[in-house]
């Protein structure tokens, strides 16, 4: 199985919606709003000990893989695919 990477921005995005209203959210390099409506319970669920900021974000997702939704595996490989598989 190859690795998935969670995009950072994903997270970063999920903290500052719970933090400040949507229009507030700075850009970002790595992510999209697929992978936010996807994966966001997903974060929360196996992930969300972890700060946003934090790098071993990526390897939280990784771990949680299989048991990450269907929805959201999509959307991180449709996501990698548009970037070349690469994490930024």
């Amino acid at each position: 199985m190859a690795l998935k990477l969670m995009p950072l921005a994903l997270a970063l995005g999920l903290a500052v919606s719970f933090s400040a209203p949507a229009s507030a959210a700075p850009e970002t390099k790595r992510g999209n709003e697929t992978l936010k409506k996807y994966c966001t319970g997903d974060y929360l669920n196996y992930c969300g000990n972890l700060a946003p900021e934090d790098p071993k974000l990526d390897a939280c997702f990784e771990k949680n893989w299989k048991s990450l939704s269907e929805n959201c595996r999509r959307a991180i490989d449709a996501y990698q695919a548009t970037t070349g598989g690469k994490k930024g």
